[in-house]
């Protein structure tokens, strides 16, 4: 792994898009936010995508995603293309001594994974992954509380994100969207596994539905009798809002937060219940998706932590993935 010092450059940082859709979009807007920060290049296999992306910021679009990556001019890649395709060029902007930061889920596979990991290691540059729980305030909230013990001792955690992303008349359908364990428990298996550690044991049950478990329930044990539950769905109806959200147990209190997205509006609230006072924590009003992409351009510039976003952190996660992906066969085979 780089050090900070190995990773530092100075500004402005210069970086390459891969992907101009929707998260790619929204990975460009966060930039242009940035000082001394600039998308230099943008490569979408749509080239009207890549070119309207491109005359936003005020940076060249292409169609040629390698030729992007050996451009000395470019410091960073921002992979934000289909999971099945990330290791290619991942490993692709490693090799050409890059940085890379790549939206979650890093991969589909986790041998896969391992070698990005690898490329990034002989490379000795950075290979940051959108864990994208740890930018979010409510989370940042729960994490700073389980530290400080200011509320006792984190008991358990719960988490559930809810789609409709299998049925292929939902809004957000994508053809190369994988089953809920991956696509979506993934940032949810990265969050409890920052509150909690590694689990002692791993148990999951699926509501099959077509050929997929497309409603999933997981539960895992901790040390000291800690649990998590970590719920996902891909098959709500269409007319569903996605939702997210977790309810956080201490031993002196629970923090509930919700958010619903509902035709690109977001609506969120977090409560703290202790005694009898039920309050709304003073949270910072962020984009996560800048805050983690500034911390991204800090560890870039050599002062960041390079370890929250780490590829070993996306690493573990999708092991957990697999985990739960296999009790779901052991299960499935016994009936």
């Amino acid at each position: 792994m780089a050090s900070n010092r190995e990773a530092g450059l100075t500004s402005p940082v210069r970086i390459g898009l891969l992907g101009a859709g929707a998260m790619g979009a929204e990975h460009a807007y966060c930039y242009s936010q940035m000082a001394d920060v600039a998308v230099a290049k943008v490569f979408s296999r749509d080239p009207a995508k890549a070119a309207a992306a491109a005359d936003k910021l005020g940076a060249e679009s292409t169609d040629d995603a390698l030729g992007l990556i050996a451009d000395p001019a470019i410091d960073a890649i921002d992979v934000c293309l289909p999971t099945p395709i990330h290791g290619d060029f991942v490993i692709a902007s490693l090799e050409a001594g890059k940085h890379v930061f790549c939206e979650t889920p890093l991969s589909l596979d986790p041998a896969e994974g391992e070698r990005m990991r690898a490329a990034a290691r002989r490379a000795g540059r950075l290979l940051q992954v959108g864990l994208l729980m740890r930018s979010i305030a409510s989370c940042r909230f729960v994490k700073q509380a389980a530290a400080s013990g200011e509320y006792g001792r984190l008991i358990h955690v719960a988490t559930h994100r809810l789609g409709s992303y299998l049925r292929a008349d939902a809004p957000d359908h994508k053809d190369h969207y994988s089953d809920p364990t991956t696509e979506l428990m993934t940032f949810d298996l990265d969050f409890v596994g920052w509150l909690l550690g590694r689990p002692k044991a791993v148990a999951a049950v699926g509501g099959a539905w077509r050929g997929h478990d497309g409603d999933v329930s997981a539960h895992l044990g901790y040390e000291g009798g800690r649990a998590a539950t970590v719920l996902a769905s891909g098959i709500m109806p269409p007319s569903f809002p996605f939702t997210t959200g977790f309810r956080a147990v201490f031993e002196d209190a629970v923090v509930v937060s919700e958010t619903v997205i509902s035709d690109g509006d977001f609506a969120s609230a977090t409560h703290l219940f202790r005694g009898h006072a039920r309050t709304q924590p003073d949270l910072p009003r962020s984009n996560p998706y800048q805050v983690e992409l500034e911390h991204f351009i800090g560890c870039v510039r050599g002062v960041a932590d390079v370890e929250l976003l780490d590829v070993d952190r996306a690493l573990e996660a999708l092991a957990l993935s697999r985990a739960i992906q296999e009790c779901l066969r052991s299960r499935a085979s016994a009936t």
